[in-house]
């Protein structure tokens, strides 16, 4: 693990350009100390900054620092790193721009909800703070910060408390007032966190937007081994008798189910436009595709289908109870990134699918107390071995539905793709349906989710996978307008959108422009 966190005195950068704001930004440096070193405070020129996708950034101050630098497990360095960007032409607002995966890298804190939002929130006017999570990496699959307890909690919450008051602090310095309005925007990590700040800091946030989130990351990551468990009895050997995984499927066994798909539950909503929008009418058996005779690619072998039931089903344990939630069958099956996600595409016995190499990662360094970096996922028992996870789960999950305090004054949109499947859509159903009876009165009135037919993990997929959330929340909050819908397009179906509904209701076609959202309404 790198060793990148520096004194403030060292490899400081100034912006000694004749910018109004760069004596103001310089000063923040007054501000630092032994438990806040500051590594940048420089004045970023308007421009254009390649990120997700290329987009142009206001003339801004930025301050890159470290909270709370120590010596951890192992003798590494370790510390809580932020990107604090402010515009000059602030209109009052602050958003904390969430993370990916396991964190360990910083990025530039843009706000661009995983590319989905254009132009970001930086270049609409909001100060953007973003964090590493309270640790660096080599990406943000390595779970080795694992081996040390306080970079377990800064991961799981503690960096999203102490980077949103510092945050705060340092706008209110620069500007000479606080912000008006705090949000905080995140998808996959990012939903978990902006869910989490939801659970144990209601007070902090005015609007959150959660994107797939990994609200309970420990039974994801059980339903990973689970997965890798299904598809190692089913996928073909090495001579050592190692399974190779990207071999239980093939391409053209993927395409196959995601026709049989189309063709049993597009049109339910109305209109067959290559987008399942009513997927609880949906009720696809992938027996029907089992082969009668010879496996070829017009069919599936038994165990092939055994396996999508399994998977789909998502975790059980030896009682047949769910240990995690159901997925919804979807035409992302036959995107690349299932095929990523799951399979990978290496030809030898050593997986590189990333839900593979995150869950392996994730459950041997994170979620096992102690950790134990040698386990071997085929050998979990899903009756024992999920009890080893708990201490982290009791930290690091987001998975409360009492938000009492938070509904009373907050706004909360959770959006998630029907078609991700790394994170199960039924999973947050569950969790969205038990508000009701856990925190009290219409969850409508303060949350609302929106399912994305076609849509991959964040994005992508057949899918109309470009919304503005951001417009969306801060509409709601400042105005009181609640999302009755949001209008949706994207470059899957060029020339086309659909409304994205709130749960439980569903963009059904009502005639006329089969290409515009006008054409669809809203109900169950």
């Amino acid at each position: 693990m790198p060793r990148v966190f520096v004194a403030a005195t060292l490899g400081l950068l100034f912006a000694t350009g004749a910018h109004a704001n760069a004596p103001r930004c310089q000063a923040i440096v007054k501000l630092a100390g032994p438990s806040f070193t500051i590594q940048a405070a420089e004045i970023v020129p308007a421009g254009t900054a390649v990120g997700r996708a290329r987009v142009s950034l206001p003339a801004h101050c930025r301050v890159a620092g470290t909270l709370n630098p120590r010596r951890g497990a192992g003798g590494e360095t370790f510390g809580i790193g932020f990107d604090l960007r402010m515009p000059d032409d602030w209109n009052g607002r602050f958003a904390f721009a969430g993370g990916g995966g396991l964190d360990g890298v910083l990025n530039p804190a843009l706000g661009d909800l995983a590319g989905s939002v254009d132009p970001p929130a930086l270049a609409r006017g909001f100060a953007v703070v973003s964090t590493d999570g309270g640790h660096r990496g080599t990406s943000m699959l390595d779970a080795r910060f694992g081996l040390d307890q306080q970079a377990r909690v800064d991961y799981a919450f503690n960096a999203i408390d102490k980077v949103t008051l510092k945050a705060k602090e340092l706008i209110g310095h620069y500007y000479g007032r606080p912000p008006q309005r705090s949000y905080f925007l995140g998808c996959s990590n990012g939903g978990r966190q902006g869910m989490l700040a939801a659970q144990r800091f209601p007070d902090y946030f005015d609007g959150i937007v959660a994107g797939a989130p990994v609200f309970n990351f420990s039974r994801i990551v059980a339903n990973q081994i689970w997965n890798i468990q299904v598809l190692s009895r089913i996928a073909p050997r090495d001579a050592s008798g190692t399974p190779i995984l990207s071999r239980a499927f093939t391409d053209a066994d993927l395409e196959l189910v995601s026709r049989s798909l189309l063709r049993a539950c597009d049109a339910h909503d109305g209109l067959a436009d290559g987008m399942i929008n009513d997927y609880r009418a949906c009720k696809f058996d992938p027996q029907e595709l089992q082969c009668s005779g010879a496996k070829n690619d017009s069919c599936l072998s038994s165990a092939q289908v055994g396996a999508l039931k399994d998977i789909f089903s998502g975790a059980r344990n030896s009682r047949g109870e769910s240990l995690y939630g159901r997925y919804p069958f979807d035409t992302g099956i036959a995107q690349p990134v299932w095929r990523r996600m799951h399979l990978g595409t290496s030809e030898t016995a050593k997986s590189d699918a990333s839900d593979v190499v995150l869950g392996l990662e994730t459950l041997r360094y994170y979620l096992l107390t102690p950790p134990e970096p040698d386990f071997d996922p085929l050998k979990f028992d899903f009756d024992r071995d999920l009890a080893r996870t708990r201490a982290t789960q009791a930290f690091g999950d987001a998975d409360s539905t009492f938000l009492r305090t938070f509904a009373a004054r907050g706004k909360l949109i959770l959006y998630h793709g029907i078609s991700d499947q790394g994170m199960a859509a039924g999973a947050l159903t569950d969790w969205y349906d038990r508000l009701r009876s856990d925190t009290g009165g219409n969850p409508q009135d303060w949350a609302r989710l929106f399912l994305v037919p076609g849509m991959t993990h964040c994005g992508g997929g057949r899918s109309t996978d470009r919304f503005d959330m951001l417009a969306a929340i801060t509409d709601w909050v400042e105005n009181g307008k609640a999302p009755e819908r949001i209008s949706a397009g994207g470059a899957a179906f060029p020339g086309v959108t659909r409304p994205l509904c709130p749960y439980p209701k569903v963009a059904r076609y009502v005639g006329d422009d089969a290409n515009s959202e006008k054409s669809f309404s809203c109900r169950e």
